[in-house]
């Protein structure tokens, strides 16, 4: 990771470091490239950046990192693959960060735009503390453009155009105690565009016995995974679809960028969960969802549990129909045809796969309708039928 002076780079230790230090004392409107936008707040500018800085802060954020310094001022973003070039005064791809003086910012550090309390199981997270509860926090801003976002409200907007609160990490943890949430989460827009917030309200979680869960759509440069990864109990990664067209086309971003991330993140041995959102007419061909579950079975492993959710209309996408069920139906039985052993169907309340089944025996290790957990029968990290192991994070 790298600081605001040219060449100077903080290691990854010294950032988790300063993460747990801070934790401790707070208590693109894009046509057909994938490059920077062009917005600007004031001043002149040209074209259209991240991890830790130093803990100034002044008006214009708390100075961000995963940068280096570039001649005439301009700084250039190592967060994702984006990899934004920024002029003086201009705002990255994800619209939070702003180059100010040659040195970046986070305009979103300490700014909850939204928090909530949500069973995990709305994350999606079927295999961790099944019927807990999670912390969630979300900011503005993302590194995507996505037509059917349901949150477009805050990834989709300037940090100036979201009413914020302000909420030390320190706070955040001390709320998700009061609550008796046995986890954070960051979810509701893209978190890698708020990194530094994020790693210190998951330090302090951490400390304070609490799990971390990273709802993310992966496109995140290693280096930074890295950093999420040594602090996360499991990450929920959005597979959007398994064709670069329709990452440019309907995401304005890239497949292969996320495929990199999932690969990373399973290396780990971080618990990870797959969710796909099945959209009529654009990612819901059988063919392309059997290639997705073969890639996920050779390259992940057969026990990764893979999410097919309903699509429902909304921002861009408001001319297309919920997903049928029979389509949804369709992917569930691709997904096992291929060899992945925990397939669900989410969005669809009562459906048979919103529950756990033992791969082995073929027991309901884990009932549940919708969100509502309404059994487990799993003891030790196994299946209480048959003694075979469920993969998960199931005590902290």
């Amino acid at each position: 990771m790298k600081k605001g002076t040219d060449n100077n780079a903080i290691n990854r230790r010294a950032f988790l470091r300063r993460a747990v230090d801070v934790a401790a004392c707070t208590g693109f409107a894009l046509g057909a490239g994938l490059g920077p936008v062009r917005e600007f707040l004031s001043g002149s500018g040209a074209r259209g950046g991240c991890a830790f800085g130093d803990e100034k802060k002044n008006a214009d954020g708390k100075e961000a990192g995963y940068y280096d310094k570039r001649d005439d001022g301009e700084v250039k973003c190592n967060l994702c693959f984006r990899e934004c070039l920024l002029p003086l005064d201009t705002l990255g791809t994800c619209r939070v960060r702003i180059n100010r003086g040659g040195v970046l910012y986070s305009l979103v550090h300490g700014r909850a735009g939204a928090q909530q309390i949500d069973p995990i199981e709305k994350e999606p997270v079927f295999h961790m503390l099944p019927g807990s509860t999670i912390f969630c926090t979300g900011t503005a801003g993302c590194n995507f453009r996505c037509k059917f976002c349901h949150n477009w409200e805050m990834s989709q907007r300037k940090a100036q155009e979201v009413s914020s609160t302000d909420r030390a990490p320190a706070d955040v943890v001390a709320n998700a105690l009061k609550n008796k949430c046995r986890s954070v989460s960051f979810t509701y827009n893209e978190p890698v565009v708020f990194i530094e917030y994020m790693c210190e309200i998951a330090s302090a979680a951490r400390e304070k016995g609490l799990g971390v869960v990273v709802h993310s759509n992966g496109a995140i440069s290693s280096e930074p995974l890295g950093d999420v990864i040594s602090l996360a109990s499991a990450f929920t990664i959005d597979l959007k679809a398994f064709t670069e067209k329709f990452y440019k086309d309907v995401c304005a971003a890239r497949l292969r960028s996320v495929l990199e991330s999932l690969e990373q993140i399973r290396k780990s041995e971080v618990h990870l969960e797959i969710v796909n959102l099945v959209i009529p007419t654009l990612n819901d061909n059988i063919a392309d969802v059997k290639k997705m579950c073969a890639w996920i079975v050779g390259t992940l492993g057969k026990d990764v549990p893979l999410h097919f959710n309903r699509f429902g209309p909304a921002y861009k996408l408001k001319n297309l129909p919920m997903t049928p069920v029979k389509t949804l139906d369709a992917c569930h039985d691709a997904a096992r045809g291929a060899g992945l052993e925990f397939v669900y169907v989410g969005n669809c309340p009562g459906h048979k796969a919103n529950s756990t089944h033992c791969p082995k025996c073929g027991a309901k290790a884990i009932e549940r309708n919708h969100f509502e957990v309404k059994s487990v029968k799993i003891k030790d990290g196994k299946c209480e039928s048959c003694g075979h192991a469920i993969p998960g994070v199931w005590r902290l």
